[in-house]
């Protein structure tokens, strides 16, 4: 059984509404009184939310047996990536302008943004093998690198609480999140080993 054409093109135009309202809310000038903030949370938010999606695709094809939703682990991970460049790109031309100096010290300087380069170094070689050919080429490898994503969305979770001033209760839900899913990944872990025993 696989996943209906229709369906992965639903999804697929559903992940770019977010970018469509950015810019059609530049266009209508309508991003808020201060745009580059609101440019800023809409991409890391809806990064940080693929991301956590993406990792969610595997329990689900473990708990369903529906194996062929593992096709939209990659596209959503892609996603995920594609808003945290928004998210990069954001930071690096409207907030400093290619001012390559200051950014390297915003990086050593604010440990919140040190999170944030980290979680993007960490999703990158995640974007870069995500190709059918790379996943040949790397075989047992590509699963064991693609593990880094769980560490993305540990680093990407702490980097959102740090920005957040007072409403904590976004990042908690986030991080109530992806704990119900390292605890599954864990007990799969642990029973798939006890099985294999007996």
């Amino acid at each position: 059984m696989t996943i209906p054409d229709t369906l992965r093109r639903v999804i697929f135009a559903a992940a770019l509404v977010p970018a469509a309202a950015l810019v059609y809310g530049a266009f209508t000038d309508d991003l808020g009184a201060n745009p580059i903030d609101y440019i800023t949370d809409t991409t890391g938010l809806t990064a940080l939310t693929f991301l956590i999606v993406a990792l969610t695709v595997t329990p689900l094809r473990r708990l369903t047996g529906r194996h062929e939703l593992i096709r939209l682990r990659r596209m959503l991970g892609l996603f995920a990536f594609f808003y945290a460049c928004l998210h990069m790109a954001t930071w690096l031309i409207l907030d400093w302008f290619f001012d390559f100096a200051s950014m390297a010290a915003d990086v050593v300087e604010r440990p919140f943004i040190t999170l944030g380069m980290t979680t993007f170094l960490l999703l990158l070689p995640l974007a870069v093998t995500s190709t059918a050919g790379m996943i040949r080429r790397l075989g047992k490898h590509w699963q064991q690198l693609h593990r880094l994503a769980y560490l993305a969305a540990i680093t990407a979770i702490i980097h959102f609480w740090w920005v957040v001033k007072a409403d904590f209760r976004e990042p908690r839900l986030f991080a109530l999140a992806l704990s119900v899913l390292l605890g599954f990944r864990a007990w799969w872990t642990i029973r798939t080993r006890l099985s294999s025993r007996f």
